[in-house]
């Protein structure tokens, strides 16, 4: 039998949920709010951890089941080193590799309609039991034409020098199957193809050709890229890669460190995408919390009666923060299952990439995690109980008497003076930490204390911003500025919102300007040609897709062409842990001219006889600690000692992460006999016209025998525009995220005034009585607003410019390993703050409307 429910019970049902019930938008809102900082911040874990189990997944089985992989540091290495590792007795068996990336068509497409492709020449012999899912798996007899399969009976299709076997992701973008031809591009020519079988290999498109095929197509004769070992029973690989006695520039490493390299450069975006996407859920938090101060308001008299029948003040506040604790459990649930579907779609639309490059060519299925899930929702929870402490905190202080006759107010005074002044010096000490990991973990919590301080500060600055007016002479200027001076604690329920949203949005909005002001320099800087040549999006694939020399030296004798130069970018491993960096080789007339130097450069006339100067990217300070004056060991070639560099100078560099090193031209050919290019950067005469030298260089590719479709022209104006125009595509969800941020603080402000006004109602019946007209009592709740607003705004704007500081120079910094120069927008930033100001006192006005009138003046009678 169940007991029957307490008075005290009967009385919370009769007094709260109906007013719950009630308001049901507001609170649907708050939930709103924590749905939606949830559903960003789990779509976005779920996009980044399929993607890199995906990437992973799709190494492993490219690498094999190795138990070591050699590999040079730049190119490949003579496959003269095979012998002596397949005969050494702690190697089971040694599969040597060539592996070339590549750009793939069907034949008779246009070049800019060629895809990504990943080319790996096996010997089928041996790498079966290492890499099972790499071995081709031949097509039917009748798929393959028979005047293309030879005069065997096709048995040895799959060895001949022109097949290739592809997987499902390239037999997918390239609409072939098997039977079909397809035409691979090395250097400045096609090369053709037989599809004849499949590979079961998932991730990027890849194909398979039997080892000597792919020597002969790639011109790589007698070098490998690498060697897949299998270890004897009980060989340890450490011992292995010791007792190999490997020449300098080969290195030994387990086959799933790629993997490892890839989860950590790309850990930083990921880490900040992930915070990016948690803004929403922390202006969620001051919602709830502006929400719940309005549900406290408009119940105080509910409280008081509750207080005199018996509840007391812990219960209520154990009442309010179990509300909060609902609008949290109800959003964090709403928020995980509209994650999910977010994850799914972006997953099916975007592949997974999230625009940051890290997993190319991978398209990966969602894979669920209920460890994600319960932390996230459980951030929902703690972000909605967050809101709810102070409201709640200000129901257990209400004093039942005096609530009882609509004399109570919201918040009220009695924090510590000195919290906000701690928090704002104990973010910036924290900004001073380094990275934790290679994340900016002590810069993100440095930007939270920086808001909670600053808005902890909202009432001694409305005090002083306010006491520091001349006194208004109209009376209801007068009565507003005194009551948002004297009533400033009620100024941090008010302009908590605002403050927080409007100083993420000016961090934001500082961050991304700076950033498009430091790119747009920095191709002013590396973009001082006329016109600029390559082989067709050829920037990330060095190894085969190149210009010869001879190439170069025919343009240079074109009419119109004052001045050619070109650029060689190779691949260069200095730690198997870290990615590759990029080899630049380069001439360098001045290089404080050339390049886009920062700090001090160390004196070229410092350098000894025979030394090597070398120029480092910003990364590379970072990552290697390559610091001006400091030596850096470059493995140029395989087999070869490294080179030792002095580093001249430190330059800026927004195009790889990773890091750079920039040789000149004559150093790097001397050192390695590698004459090959990458990009041509032409000085035009005045006279020359672009088109008919593009013409002319085209022509002049084909009479030597190449494809000069292949060649890819740009204007530095065309380069500029296509990288500012991805610049701005990247950055889109910030201005959107900006946009909630300051909806979501406007509504919070409307709720906080709304919540005042009610308490205020006697107050406004009592102006009423002494003559102020409805139209005069809303002026004065309007000039109230535009007080407070206009404080929050000057407060959010410092907040913001400080939270920029640190983004700029901290977070980007130990993030990306780069810097750049701050540059404060300002009449975006004006806009923003005035627009901030006017909607406040907007909300406040209408705030106003439903208070100022004839309920208002009847509420007087209340006292009598």
């Amino acid at each position: 039998m169940m007991a029957a429910p307490s008075p005290l019970g009967r009385l919370l049902r009769a007094f709260s949920w109906p007013e719950l019930r009630h308001h049901g938008l507001r609170h649907a809102t708050a939930v709103l709010a924590v749905t939606l900082g949830v559903a960003l911040a789990f779509s976005v874990q779920l996009i980044n951890s399929s993607a890199l189990s995906e990437f992973s997944s799709a190494v492993r089985s490219v690498n094999g089941q190795a138990d070591l992989t050699l590999r040079a540091a730049s190119g490949g290495f003579a496959e003269a080193l095979y012998a002596r590792v397949a005969a050494h007795p702690q190697v089971a068996l040694a599969s040597p590799v060539v592996e070339v990336r590549t750009r793939a068509r069907r034949p008779g497409q246009n070049p800019a309609q060629a895809v990504s492709l990943q080319i790996l020449g096996l010997d089928t012999l041996v790498a079966a039991p290492l890499a099972p899912s790499l071995m081709p798996r031949q097509a039917p007899q009748t798929e393959v034409p028979a005047k293309e399969a030879g005069a065997d009976d096709g048995r040895f299709t799959l060895l001949q020098p022109d097949a290739v076997s592809l997987n499902a992701a390239a037999r997918r973008t390239l609409g072939v199957q098997a039977g079909d031809v397809i035409e691979v591009q090395a250097g400045l020519r096609w090369q053709r193809l037989r599809v004849v079988g499949t590979v079961s290999a998932g991730g990027a498109a890849l194909g398979v050709m039997d080892i000597a095929g792919a020597q002969q197509v790639f011109a790589q004769f007698g070098r490998l890229q690498r060697l897949d070992l299998k270890l004897v029973d009980g060989a340890r690989p450490a011992d292995v890669r010791t007792a190999l006695d490997l020449p300098p520039g080969v290195s030994a490493d387990a086959s799933e460190d790629a993997g490892e390299r890839v989860s950590n450069v790309s850990r930083a975006y990921r880490v900040n995408l992930t915070v990016l996407a948690l803004v929403a859920l922390f202006t969620g938090a001051f919602l709830v919390f502006s929400i719940l101060s309005l549900s406290v308001a408009k119940r105080q008299q509910q409280f008081a009666l509750l207080g005199v029948l018996g509840l007391g003040a812990r219960e209520r506040l154990q009442l309010v923060l179990a509300e909060s604790a609902l609008i949290g459990v109800v959003g964090s649930a709403l928020g995980l299952a509209l994650g999910t579907g977010l994850a799914a779609a972006a997953l099916r639309l975007l592949a997974g990439d999230l625009g940051g490059g890290y997993f190319p060519g991978i398209a990966p299925t969602l894979q669920w995690s209920p460890g994600a899930a319960a932390l996230y929702g459980g951030l929902g929870i703690v972000a909605a109980l967050a809101g709810g402490w102070l409201p709640a905190r200000a129901a257990q202080r209400l004093a039942p008497a005096q609530a009882l006759k609509g004399l109570g107010e919201l918040g009220g005074a009695g924090r510590s003076a000195w919290i906000g002044p701690g928090l704002l010096i104990a973010g910036t000490g924290m900004a001073l930490l380094p990275p934790v990991g290679g994340v900016p973990l002590w810069a993100y919590l440095a930007v939270a204390a920086i808001l909670m301080g600053g808005i902890a500060c909202v009432p001694a600055a409305v005090g002083a911003m306010l006491g520091a007016l001349p006194a208004p002479r109209h009376p209801a200027a007068l009565l507003a500025v005194e009551r948002a001076r004297r009533m400033r604690h009620t100024a941090t329920v008010a302009i908590a919102g605002v403050v927080a949203s409007l100083s993420l949005s000016v961090a934001l909005t500082v961050m991304v300007a700076s950033f498009r002001e430091s790119v747009t320099q920095w191709l002013d800087v590396v973009l001082p040609a006329d016109l600029y040549a390559r082989t067709a999006t050829s920037s990330d694939h060095t190894d085969t897709l190149n210009l010869g020399p001879a190439l170069l030296d025919g343009i240079r004798a074109l009419p119109g062409v004052r001045r050619a130069e070109g650029v060689r970018v190779v691949d260069l491993r200095l730690d198997p842990a870290q990615p590759a960096i990029a080899l630049i080789a380069r001439p360098l007339a001045d290089p404080a001219r050339d390049l886009p130097l920062v700090g001090q450069a160390w004196p070229s006339r410092a350098l000894q006889p025979g030394e090597v100067g070398a120029w480092v990217s910003e990364a590379m300070v970072d990552l290697y600690g390559a610091r001006p004056g400091t030596r850096l060991l470059l493995p140029l070639r395989a087999g070869q000692p490294p080179v030792a560099t002095r580093v001249l100078g430190v330059w800026r560099d927004y195009a790889r992460q990773q890091g750079a090193v920039v040789l000149t031209e004559s150093d790097y050919q001397r050192l390695t006999d590698d004459r090959a290019l990458n990009d041509l950067a032409l000085w035009l005469s005045p006279e020359a016209r672009t088109d008919v030298l593009q013409t002319r260089i085209r022509a002049l590719a084909s009479q030597q025998g190449l494809d000069g479709a292949l060649l890819e022209f740009a204007e530095p104006r065309q380069i500029r525009e296509v990288t500012l125009r991805i610049f701005d595509r990247s950055f889109a969800v910030t201005y959107w995220l900006q946009a909630v941020a300051i909806g979501i603080g406007l509504f919070g402000t409307a709720a906080s005034f709304s919540a005042q006004v009610l308490a205020r109602r006697k107050e406004f019946g009592l102006l009423g009585h002494l003559g102020f007209t409805r139209r005069q009592i809303l002026a004065t709740v309007a000039g109230e607003g535009a007080a407070l607003t206009g404080v929050g705004a000057l407060l959010g704007l410092g907040l913001g410019v400080a939270v920029s500081v640190v983004l700029v120079h901290v977070v980007n910094p130990q993030s990306f390993h780069w810097t750049m120069d701050l540059m404060l927008p300002g009449w975006r930033l004006a806009a923003l703050c005035a627009s901030v100001v006017a909607a406040g006192t907007l909300t406040a006005w209408l705030a106003g409307r439903a208070a100022a009138g004839h309920d208002a003046v009847m509420a007087v009678k209340e006292d009598w």
